[in-house]
């Protein structure tokens, strides 16, 4: 199993809590880290047809299996469960009992808020990020390849073909799991909706628009969007909420939380074709973007980032709020430290002053620099801000 940085922040919930809750994507390695960090618990996956019908038609008498506790995942698939999970934990309240792992929000949290409030933590895991694959040995050699790679374990652990697992993974998952959560009639036209949003990362989004390309209407493409969103495919970013000019864009940024997931979508196979691609740039932000999430989330802490915009065109991709400063953080896929690529932070340290801390600028290039007060940070070398 390549080590998890949400190791460390799982099990100290563990002492404290008589449930757990671990979501995010599937396949994104939620059940290999439960899995390994609990080895003493006995497991259950409600995906297996008869173990959900067992847990289903005797909720009691499944649950009665595990005394001392167990890993069940994809529990949502049994939302019963989660009254009785209740029920076990208030007579029982021993922490690190249950451990459940979802790969959908809308079914988990739901049973979570319903019946475990209170009593469970809760874990979003996302794909692998670079301080992971840095630490596995495991980090590609180019920034490309990288962007290409995503982060999905399959594709490092087993050495696979990003392009085929990747194509794989959209007919599994993306067209079988997420369209029949909606109950989507017209395949072709849900499968050109992904591809517009995978299109449109790093955008800000325009759901009309959105919606009028796809053919659908403005309701439709917000609750798809909603759902692809609740699957761990996506972010919306907010725009930064503090007026510090009252001529700020208020639309939320779109990205896809794996770049090889969007470059897929994008018909992006290999490195060549990303090199000259009009959307590199975009994909290149969108990794920096999701990187600060992983990070984030793998320590428990709640997303708390947005960007900043105004109406001249000024925007800062990354507005982070850490111990009452904001953290300003730019990405460019340009490989040269030049002057117009700090131009935007440097409008952002005027109109935020004693507010603002110091300045990052992730980029493509090899080389640590600080010009103007602004860190420029070589990819490979970057840590995203906690």
């Amino acid at each position: 199993m390549i080590p998890r940085d949400a190791s460390h922040t799982l099990s100290s919930l563990a002492a404290g809590y008589p449930v757990l809750a671990v979501t995010g994507p599937r396949q994104s390695g939620k059940t290999t880290l439960c899995r390994a960090l609990f080895p003493a618990l006995p497991y259950a996956s409600l995906e297996d047809p008869d173990t959900r019908q067992f847990a289903q038609e005797d909720t009691r008498g499944f649950l009665a299996q595990y005394p001392d506790g167990a890993v069940l995942d994809e529990a949502q698939r049994c939302p019963d469960l989660f009254a009785y999970l209740q029920r076990r934990v208030d007579e029982d309240p021993r922490p690190g009992r249950f451990v459940l792992t979802g790969s959908q929000q809308f079914g988990l949290m739901s049973g979570i808020s319903q019946s475990l409030a209170g009593r469970v933590a809760l874990l979003h895991l996302l794909p692998l990020g670079i301080a992971e694959l840095r630490a596995g040995g495991l980090l590609p050699p180019s920034l490309d390849r990288l962007l290409l790679d995503g982060g999905y374990p399959p594709v490092h652990d087993r050495r696979l073909d990003p392009a085929i697992w990747y194509a794989n993974y959209v007919q599994t998952y993306l067209e079988r799991d997420v369209r029949q959560l909606i109950n989507v009639r017209d395949l072709a036209q849900f499968q050109r909706f992904v591809r517009l949003c995978a299109g449109r990362t790093g955008q800000l989004l325009n759901l009309s628009a959105l919606g009028d390309e796809a053919g659908v209407s403005h309701n439709t493409a917000g609750q798809w969007l909603s759902v692809l969103e609740a699957s761990y495919l996506i972010h919306r970013l907010p725009p930064h909420h503090r007026n510090f000019n009252k001529r700020l864009v208020k639309t939320p940024k779109l990205y896809f939380l794996d770049t090889g997931l969007a470059a897929r979508l994008l018909g992006i196979e290999t490195e060549s074709q990303l090199a000259t691609h009009p959307l590199r740039g975009a994909l290149f932000e969108t990794w920096v973007v999701s990187e600060h999430l992983k990070a984030r989330f793998n320590r428990g802490l709640p997303a708390n980032l947005s960007f900043w915009r105004d109406r001249a065109g000024h925007e800062v991709d990354l507005i982070i709020e850490r111990d009452n400063r904001l953290w300003p953080v730019e990405a460019k896929a340009g490989s040269t430290i030049t002057a117009d690529a700090s131009r935007s932070l440097l409008r952002w340290l005027d109109v935020a002053a004693d507010a603002a801390a110091e300045p990052t600028l992730v980029y493509a290039g090899e080389h640590a620099q600080t010009r103007n007060g602004v860190k420029w940070i070589p990819w490979r070398e970057w840590q995203p801000h906690v």
